[in-house]
């Protein structure tokens, strides 16, 4: 049985050769041209030097080594257009900055599931202000000597500073419904124990381990005011696709996995071995809400209960035995980053800058393989996780794959349990507990 999802997924990155065109020539103008220079004279040969002997002699040379490179680079040129060997040096000045993303290991991308998530979400200006200033912390926290904690208490100190200022206009953007929560919220963000005072006498005590912690509780928070400022999609879906299940939100499905050999799973901390693993998927439909609305409708029909699950080397796959009977048929549907609405039937050109909202280079990203028909369009209900690994990754640390695929959501509890499932292991259940409400299904008529 095949189970390919892509034709790309296994297929090796072939290094390019190593070559190099540098050259150089000795540049000091203060080097002394020194020789020894005949004289015929009546006395002994005389040593002196050149530079004084001739003194345009470092004129000439400045002029000569400008003609040599000059022609040198024509004969590069030349050799360029004429000869099948890639000249890496000359091709790598000439990527301009958009595309280079894929040969850059600063390319900024969520590398966590909550990360990327936490992005997603279309809330207010002012708290995306203050979301982007505290994850700068997490960037500085990784600094391994000394770690930079006069610039991490600016970043909260401004973080604090929008909070205080623009407390009207982030409660506002709630529907009044939620505001209540939303201003307990907002409480704790400000003055909990879990919010930004706190975190800020934990960077002024310089202690890592507790800023690590008390950011992370933080950035919780701030999660949960946005959601409150989201309740719906914001953007209108297309015409044509106005009939399709969607998913105008967040929600989450938990699977229950068991072992097809009867074996078990390891056991969690201090406990017993288990023989059935929980996991937890958070379903996004801020950015891919057709795709999302079409896998939690399975869910609730119960399409993947007793389902068998297939394994390679970067992906768990779900069985492919319901066929295109059973679900719809999905555009590709991605949301590249910066944008307000998804793309369809549309991949995305990585190499020209282009990522994705929510991107495939994360462990444990919940994806719909491609229909086997049409890479335009997604499987009906194949799903897989996907097992990122970096050594399998461009040299940006993106897959190979990254903005070809609708991802559509990350595990986020049970991530650990990916890599102990073997092809034949069966989820034994999978459940909507979180977000039915936000799930819209055609009128049936």
């Amino acid at each position: 049985m095949a189970l390919s999802f892509s034709a790309s997924i296994f297929s090796s990155s072939l290094p390019f050769p190593q070559l190099s065109t540098r050259f150089s020539l000795p540049t000091n103008p203060h080097r002394k041209f020194n020789r020894i220079l005949p004289i015929k004279a009546y006395g002994p040969t005389e040593s002196v030097k050149g530079q004084n002997y001739f003194p345009n002699l470092n004129i000439w040379m400045q002029i000569g080594r400008k003609s040599f490179e000059k022609s040198f680079a024509v004969i590069v040129l030349f050799l360029q257009l004429t000869s099948p060997i890639p000249s890496v040096l000359h091709d790598y000045w000439l990527i301009p900055p958009a595309q280079a993303v894929l040969y850059s290991p600063e390319t900024k991308i969520p590398r966590t599931g909550e990360l990327a998530l936490r992005r997603a979400i279309p809330a207010n200006k002012d708290m995306k202000a203050i979301q982007d200033s505290l994850e700068d912390i997490s960037y500085l926290l990784r600094i391994p000597q000394r770690k930079p904690f006069g610039t991490m208490e600016g970043n909260v100190k401004k973080a604090l500073k929008i909070a205080v200022d623009e407390k009207e206009a982030i409660l506002s953007s709630m529907p009044a419904e939620f505001r209540e929560n939303g201003s307990l919220l907002y409480a704790s963000l400000t003055d909990g124990q879990a919010g930004l005072k706190t975190l800020l006498q934990y960077i002024k005590d310089k202690d890592p381990d507790k800023v690590s912690v008390g950011l992370a509780n933080t950035l919780d928070t701030v999660a949960q005011l946005e959601l409150l400022q989201a309740p719906g999609l914001s953007f209108l879906l297309p015409e044509q696709y106005k009939n399709y299940p969607r998913l105008t939100g967040r929600a989450v499905v938990e699977f229950a996995i068991e072992k097809g050999d009867g074996s078990n799973f390891s056991p969690e901390a201090a406990g017993q071995p288990r023989n059935t693993a929980i996991l937890q998927v958070v379903v996004d439909g801020y950015s891919a809400p057709l795709t999302a609305g079409n896998f939690a409708k399975l869910v609730v029909e119960g399409a993947y209960d007793g389902m068998k699950l297939n394994c390679t080397d970067q992906a768990i796959l779900s069985d492919s035995k319901l066929g295109n009977d059973k679900g719809y048929v999905v555009p590709l549907e991605i949301m590249p980053s910066g944008q307000f609405e998804p793309l369809y039937k549309t991949t995305l050109s990585v190499q020209d800058g282009e990522l994705p909202v929510l991107p495939l280079s994360v462990y444990g990203a919940v994806v719909m393989a491609h229909n086997p028909d049409s890479e335009e369009y997604s499987s009906p209900n194949q799903f897989f996780f996907y097992l990122y690994d970096k050594r399998n990754a461009g040299l940006g640390g993106l897959s190979f794959d990254e903005g070809q695929f609708s991802v559509f959501g990350y595990t986020t509890m049970g991530r650990e349990t990916l890599s102990e499932i073997k092809t034949g292991d069966v989820i034994r259940s999978a459940k909507l507990v979180e977000g039915q409400d936000r799930l819209f299904l055609p009128k049936q008529g």
